[in-house]
């Protein structure tokens, strides 16, 4: 015997679907991935083999005859600054892979908040060194070796500078936090000069990266390629008038969260491997004042 429909259910059905792409069509189109072009210029090595733009991806390129660097157009006051990072793979020790943010002029006394990515011998983990430099000095120095293979996949690397704190992330884990206490604790020093260029870049650290030196790049495994992504900047310009009102400036990032102070703890238990103010500083007797407020 034929089955019968009722006519109201049909009904139903249509509605139902004329809704759905009614709605399919309302919803705005996501965002097209930044290209790099939109905020990035090469700093060297853009001779078509050494930097390679890709649009909404850069390759870094290094051999025996040059590597390769870019830059920001514009200079920034405060800000979160990412990067996606794929670094080089396999032998690289050596081969250094960096995000980083310094300031203009890039004189004896300019300040930086470095990652720094510090290549290894086969089977040895690369380590991720984090480095903040203020009026020039860069006793500062902490190392770590990731929870994951940097070289593998592509991954978040993050600066917040704000008024309140510097915090390096790595897929949303905190791995380097510095306070802002110079209005409330004399002698206290915080990257504050306004004018920070954003920077990537694979370079030849044979002299110090590996083993401090003693593993030097193998140029017989050249080249070796580093990728980024990502080149949206959420950052202010110098001298801004309104800083105060930016989003990375408002009450939810002026201190850690409970859960991100767990994380980053968790962080210098586990994974660091060289920190400035538990090893050499403080066995010579010279440990900054921001050792005691991170």
């Amino acid at each position: 015997m034929a089955s019968k429909v009722c006519p109201w259910w049909l009904l139903l059905v249509v509605l139902a679907t004329l809704a759905s792409f009614a709605r399919a069509a309302e919803a705005p189109a996501p965002a097209p991935a930044p290209a790099f072009d939109d905020n990035y210029e090469p700093q060297y090595g853009a001779d078509g083999r050494h930097l390679i733009n890709r649009g909404t991806e850069v390759d870094l390129i290094l051999d025996r005859s040059s590597g390769a660097g870019f830059r920001s157009k514009s200079a920034y006051g405060s800000g979160l600054f990412h990067m996606r990072m794929k670094i080089p793979s396999g032998y690289t020790a050596g081969v250094v892979t960096t995000f980083y943010l310094i300031s203009q002029p890039e004189d004896g006394g300019h300040d930086e908040i470095d990652f720094e990515f510090l290549g290894a011998k086969a089977g040895r983990p690369v380590t991720l060194q984090t480095n903040v430099i203020i009026d020039g000095q860069s006793f500062r120095e902490q190392r770590l070796h990731l929870w994951f293979d940097p070289a593998a996949d592509f991954h978040d690397y993050k600066i917040l500078w704000n008024a309140h704190q510097l915090v390096m992330f790595v897929d949303d884990t905190p791995v380097r936090v510095l306070r802002n206490l110079t209005a409330t604790v004399p002698g206290y020093q915080f990257p504050s000069k306004p004018e920070m260029l954003v920077r990537g870049s694979v370079w030849d650290g044979s002299a110090w990266a590996t083993d401090g030196g003693r593993a030097k790049v193998d140029w017989s495994r050249e080249p070796f390629a580093a990728a980024f992504r990502g080149f949206d900047v959420d950052a202010a310009a110098p001298y801004y008038d309104d800083l105060a009102a930016m989003w990375w400036n408002d009450g939810a990032y002026e201190a850690l969260s409970g859960a991100q102070r767990a994380a980053y703890e968790s962080v210098k238990r586990n994974s660091m491997v060289y920190d400035y103010c538990t090893d050499e500083l403080r066995f010579n007797n010279h440990v900054p004042l921001e050792c005691s407020y991170n």
